[in-house]
């Protein structure tokens, strides 16, 4: 066990070490590789958002509160690109929705 514990130990700290020796080599990407890993985090941020929106209790149900709150939220944030007016109106809205939904 104690061997195990060890090996993984070492393959974990190998594993950061290597980007650290390769940094040099990593510090002028190409365009297209920066292009590409540009959309790194709206990709992750929409992997994690949109089940939560369409799918909240583990079953696809499109006429739900949470799906229109975030729909809304999606246009006020498009439309003002400002985090804080959207984080409320989506809020204001989940909430009036769920009270008038049930």
């Amino acid at each position: 066990m104690w061997l195990a514990i060890v090996v993984s130990g070492a393959g974990t700290y190998a594993m950061r070490a290597s980007f650290l020796a390769a940094a040099h080599r990593l510090a002028h990407v190409p365009p297209g590789v920066a292009r590409l890993l540009r959309q790194i985090p709206p990709a992750a941020l929409a992997a994690l958002v949109v089940p939560a929106l369409v799918r909240p209790e583990g079953q696809l149900h499109l006429l739900q509160p949470r799906l229109f709150a975030g729909v809304v939220a999606a246009l006020v944030a498009w439309r003002t690109r400002n985090v804080g007016v959207t984080l409320v109106v989506g809020m204001v809205m989940l909430v009036a929705l769920e009270a008038v939904w049930g």
